[in-house]
């Protein structure tokens, strides 16, 4: 708990102090391109820690033989897997319109349009509070629990910690509809929400291998939940 309250307080103050230096005149063109290179290598970092996520998925079900809890086939024996082409196929949906509308919340901001922005973010985080409830209702009514089966281990902690990303990038989205309220972000100098629609994106995309690779085919011939 306190190193959790200890990462929240480094978080506030940082990006106050960014904010605050945008502000007084701080970010120079040399600045800003150092700033989009930082939330590039970051972006880079987060997709090196999902490939551990898949890593383990993949290594479990192209080679069930060398796992002997799965009975030499995947999905494991006896697994009642969620129908790809219900909740899932919904959420991929979702998460596709989102990342139209922040495209389109970017492009009034560059535009000048202040009412298309905080429209655009006003539907992101709509459509991301959506995807969030419908990815709970689909845990709490999930055939196959978290332990005892390596199925539900890395079938929850990939599509898990995807969701915690989602709630981080709506949380980013909210901070950006709030600044945009108060007048915050030019056409020329927005690296805050730049950075919020990068991240958005970035979640949009590992969705997609979420769903093709874990959902479709990882659950592939095996039966499904009503």
């Amino acid at each position: 708990a306190l190193g959790l309250l200890g990462v929240l307080v480094t978080m506030y103050n940082w990006w106050s102090n960014t904010i605050r230096e945008a502000h007084t005149g701080y970010h120079t063109p040399v600045v800003q391109l150092h700033l989009r290179y930082g939330m590039i290598l970051f972006i880079a970092s987060e997709v090196m820690f999902f490939l551990a996520w898949f890593w383990a998925f993949f290594d479990s079900s192209l080679f069930p033989s060398a796992v002997d809890a799965v009975g030499g086939v995947w999905p494991p024996k006896g697994v009642e897997v969620l129908n790809p082409w219900g909740f899932p196929l919904l959420n991929t949906f979702i998460l596709l319109c989102s990342g139209t509308t922040v495209t389109y919340a970017h492009h009034s901001l560059i535009h000048g349009n202040r009412d298309g922005l905080k429209l655009g973010l006003w539907m992101t985080i709509l459509l991301g509070l959506t995807f969030t409830s419908v990815q709970a209702y689909e845990y709490i009514h999930a055939p196959f629990p978290f332990k005892g089966s390596i199925y539900g281990s890395t079938f929850f902690m990939a599509t898990g910690f995807h969701g915690f990303h989602v709630i981080v990038g709506t949380i980013f989205l909210i901070v950006c509809l709030v600044r945009a309220n108060k007048g915050d972000f030019a056409p020329k100098q927005h690296f805050g929400f730049e950075a919020a629609a990068w991240y958005w994106h970035f979640v949009d995309v590992v969705w997609l291998f979420l769903f093709t690779s874990i959902y479709v085919w990882g659950g592939w011939g095996a039966p499904t939940a009503g």
